[in-house]
């Protein structure tokens, strides 16, 4: 490999969420209990969705200059940002997007809440399809709307979409919205242009919005083909809205970026109106210069990245079917994110977690965070050094065992 994704890097003294805080009753207290000086006895952070990656060179040396030059006042994009971002859609994913479409957003998280803000009424109704991204529901909630569960459907190893139940749900005219994980964290699904056009077309008849969170849409399995929800027709692009960033593609969370797609017009008008709302018209300025230095050089990285972590899955299934073979693991299909069934342990969430951070001080993310479809589940974070994994996982075992 051209790039060195085995090297473990610290992170202490970084203000890193995923190694110097634990989340508790809601909130993130800061600690040093993934310190290096503890040895075994440190807690290896497998749960926030970031990576243990440094970023793709070019992107590290656009932010040197950016750096040097010392001042860092108020920034707007360019013409070349956008004309990176439509050459990075057009080229990987067929979707020729207009420059007036695309909308600034300091992360897709913000994004969608905004959207909640601007396309529902208190007491309108979103569909979500869990597990999912629990961040959905809060949007959701915590912006006077009301939830409704399409649940995916799992069998045989493998989760789909239940279309019955989703088009009688839809059928019910509160219901506004339909936010759709594509592809799917945690279950890691890659949903077909089949699926996809089934659930748009079940949306359509229903004059239901959908929300196509794509944040991931960068990381998907080698086989596994990614489609777009508004690349599939004209119809579809003017009934959804598009969330994509470059931050999970190329570990830049931190920086804030992200590109909300909205072809229609009524609603672009309305989010961008939130956006003045909340004041947060004014985008990050190394945000601007990592994303255009991504796109335009960050490719080459981008795959190794995935062979990598395509590579991590495959020794954390060959360890489960050898050491814990009751451990059902999903097949991956994109993310870096795995999703591994514990259920036959019949512990509650509560102990299952204490086991995981107090015996093997492994920190991941419990499946019932998801809803309670995930129940009995954990999400690994496969971003990592494979050493982090190797050492994670032998602890699991003793844990357990």
């Amino acid at each position: 490999m051209t790039y060195d994704f085995d090297t473990e890097i610290n992170r202490e003294g970084t203000n890193s969420v995923k190694w110097e805080f634990i989340a508790k009753d809601g909130e993130l207290h800061y600690g040093d209990h993934a310190a290096a000086k503890y040895g075994a006895d440190r807690i290896l952070p497998m749960w926030v969705a970031d990576m243990d990656f440094r970023c793709p060179p070019a992107v590290i040396e656009a932010l040197e200059q950016r750096v040097q030059h010392g001042i860092f006042g108020y920034s707007k994009p360019t013409d070349s940002y956008y004309e990176t971002l439509l050459r990075w859609i057009k080229r990987r994913y067929g979707w020729d997007v207009e420059r007036e479409w695309v909308s600034l957003a300091p992360g897709v998280v913000p994004a969608l809440n905004m959207l909640v803000q601007s396309l529902m009424e208190p007491g309108d109704k979103a569909l979500i399809q869990r597990p999912v991204y629990y961040p959905f529901t809060n949007s959701v909630l915590n912006n006077g709307g009301e939830l409704v569960t399409n649940s995916l459907v799992h069998e045989n190893g493998r989760y789909t979409m239940d279309f019955d139940d989703l088009a009688a749900k839809a059928a019910d005219p509160t219901v506004k919205m339909a936010i759709l994980c594509s592809p799917h964290n945690p279950v890691s699904r890659v949903w077909t242009k089949d699926e996809l056009t089934r659930f748009g077309e079940i949306c359509l008849e229903n004059d239901v919005i959908v929300i196509s969170d794509e944040i991931h849409c960068d990381l998907i399995v080698a086989g596994q083909t990614f489609t777009s929800f508004a690349a599939i027709s004209d119809e579809f692009a003017q009934n959804s809205i598009i969330c994509t960033a470059p931050s999970k593609t190329f570990n830049l969370a931190g920086l804030k970026t992200s590109n909300i797609i909205i072809r229609n017009e009524e609603w672009r008008a309305k989010f961008r109106r939130q956006i003045e709302r909340n004041g947060l018209h004014m985008p990050n300025a190394f945000g601007i210069v990592a994303m255009e230095a991504a796109y335009n050089h960050g490719e080459a990285w981008l795959e190794e990245a995935m062979a990598y972590i395509q590579a991590n899955f495959a020794y954390l299934v060959e360890f489960m079917a050898e050491h814990l073979p009751q451990v059902k693991v999903i097949p991956l299909e994109g993310t870096y994110l795995a999703w591994c069934d514990f259920s036959y342990l019949g512990l509650s969430s509560a102990a299952r977690k204490a086991l995981m951070m107090e015996e093997a001080k492994v920190y991941l993310d419990e499946g019932e965070m998801f809803g309670p479809e995930g129940e009995g589940f954990e999400r690994f974070n496969l971003a990592c050094p494979r050493s982090i994994l190797v050492e994670a996982l032998e602890r699991i075992k003793m844990a357990v065992g």
